[in-house]
């Protein structure tokens, strides 16, 4: 499966307060299958992990959000922390972000809180996921069946519960992610 997302361009979203290895093992693992990331954010320059209790490291915004168009990638990429996405579903432009990867059909993977924006951006209603498990009452409230799994597909949603299950949510997203690949190059 090497090479697998070779041409494909994924989104991955955050602020400030990210779970710092719900984004470095997720973009890893999609650089390594030739993907081309870029980091997302409102934040112009850079944006602070979270590191399980503490402050993590610093990244390089690739592309602030302001510039950022949805039609120019292929997927995205929704990571958790408990800040990050609390923060980011207050910003209408980052909702709307992720509100145009659901209406174009395009694959989006979320792990641990990062289920927050899909409420936020009114795409949970009907869909079965999982999350941090603090996450369920919001879900369920929003119309989504949450179930207590490490990783659940559906219709090219690809949730998670927590760092733990990065493996199983990895593998998952390289999967879904790679029919992308398949659908565009016959179009």
């Amino acid at each position: 499966m090497e090479n697998a997302l070779d041409k494909m361009k994924v989104a991955i979203l955050v602020t400030d307060g990210f779970e710092q290895v719900e984004l470095t093992e997720p973009r890893d693992v999609l650089n390594h299958q030739g993907a081309t990331t870029h980091i997302v954010s409102p934040q112009k320059d850079s944006v602070k992990g979270w590191n399980h209790k503490e402050w993590g490291e610093t990244f390089k915004v690739d592309v602030p959000l302001e510039s950022a168009r949805p039609d120019y990638y292929d997927a995205l990429l929704l990571p958790g922390g408990v800040m990050n996405p609390d923060s980011l579903r207050t910003d209408k432009q980052a909702v709307e972000f992720v509100k145009a990867f659901f209406e174009a059909g395009k694959p989006v993977a979320a792990i641990c809180h990062g289920p927050q924006m899909l409420i936020e951006a009114g795409v949970a209603d009907g869909r079965k996921l999982t999350s941090y498990p603090s996450l369920q009452t919001d879900l369920k409230n929003a119309g989504a069946q949450w179930v207590d799994q490490e990783v659940v597909v559906e219709n090219g949603l690809v949730t998670s519960r927590k760092p733990d299950d990065l493996p199983a949510f990895n593998k998952a997203m390289v999967q879904e992610f790679s029919k992308q690949v398949v659908v565009d190059s016959h179009v």
